[in-house]
């Protein structure tokens, strides 16, 4: 894909955005840029398209934020790469071709679009590290390996990332959550494996793996985050409108209460009986009186 056809792709995703259109709408033009865009730093500028892109993250749709927040990512980790490996010429810039390899060697396995694809053998959606076949013996030790598989499971989900990425990531998380609350016959270290996998699995939070896959959130980050740190702006934002309504609630003015001393009351025969007034018939009929006992 050219930077024509890219900034073509941009200015219907900016319509989109502007008109309200509904996801199935925008969701297949980021799938076009996820699969057509090679980033470089020069192309994702000129055509201002990463910009575009990193609004949708905060898209009222799931399947829109977390789309939008792995091409970003991927845009990232790329141009991120090429700083790291020498940027390429501008031709190959404009053409999207691959880095030559260097010294005559083949490049080195990275999260570039074919290895993400080729390697995956099951949808997104049924990612795990024994469908990616993915060996997670990677410490010796039994409990801490199935907590690699964890974190493997949680990070994968939804993910385009190749699997040796993916386990990169997991085992990362891990080592970390050990070096912090370890030794892995602690219950904190089992406690917040199992915390941060249910995290990652939450549907309500789907940008966080991608947060976590980009190093946009680093492991020794992610396993020192609190619940509520964890949880997304849009959760976020939900609790506080709940609380709002809560609070606006108790703040309503309840109906006042008098205290008779002339009705008795039939139950315990005091004669200080507490009542209130409603109106629960047409307003040109009295008003109702409810009595009270003093005992409540």
């Amino acid at each position: 894909m050219d930077a024509k056809e890219i900034e073509l792709k941009a200015k219907a995703l900016t319509k989109a955005a502007t008109q309200n259109e509904p996801s199935a709408n925008i969701v297949p033009l980021l799938k076009e840029l996820q699969q057509g865009v090679k980033a470089t730093e020069d192309l994702l500028r000129s055509t201002r398209v990463g910009i575009i892109v990193n609004k949708f993250k905060q898209h009222k749709s799931p399947d829109v934020a977390r789309l939008s927040s792995e091409i970003v990512s991927k845009w990232r980790n790329e141009v991120n790469k090429q700083k790291a490996g020498g940027s390429p010429s501008a031709s190959q810039r404009s053409s999207g071709s691959p880095r030559p390899a260097q010294n005559g060697t083949a490049s080195p396995a990275g999260t570039t679009p074919s290895d993400k694809t080729s390697k995956l053998s099951v949808p997104p959606d049924r990612r795990s590290w024994k469908a990616d076949s993915v060996d997670i013996n990677q410490t010796g030790n039994k409990i801490r390996n199935s907590c690699i598989g964890l974190m493997y499971d949680g990070l994968s989900l939804n993910s385009t990332e190749s699997p040796r990425s993916v386990l990169s990531k997991a085992s990362a998380v891990e080592a970390a959550a050990y070096a912090v609350y370890g030794p892995e016959t602690k219950e904190q270290y089992r406690t917040k494996i199992r915390s941060l996998y249910q995290n990652l699995r939450n549907k309500s939070n789907p940008t966080l793996r991608v947060r976590v896959l980009g190093n946009e959130v680093t492991p020794d980050q992610f396993v020192k985050m609190t619940h509520d740190e964890l949880r997304s702006a849009e959760q976020r934002e939900q609790d506080r409108r709940i609380q709002k309504e809560n609070m606006d609630k108790a703040m309503v003015a309840q109906a006042e209460r008098s205290i008779s001393t002339s009705l008795q009351c039939g139950k315990c025969g005091q004669r200080k009986v507490t009542y209130t007034e409603a109106q629960t018939r047409s307003a040109d009929e009295p008003m109702t009186l409810f009595f009270l006992g003093r005992g409540g």
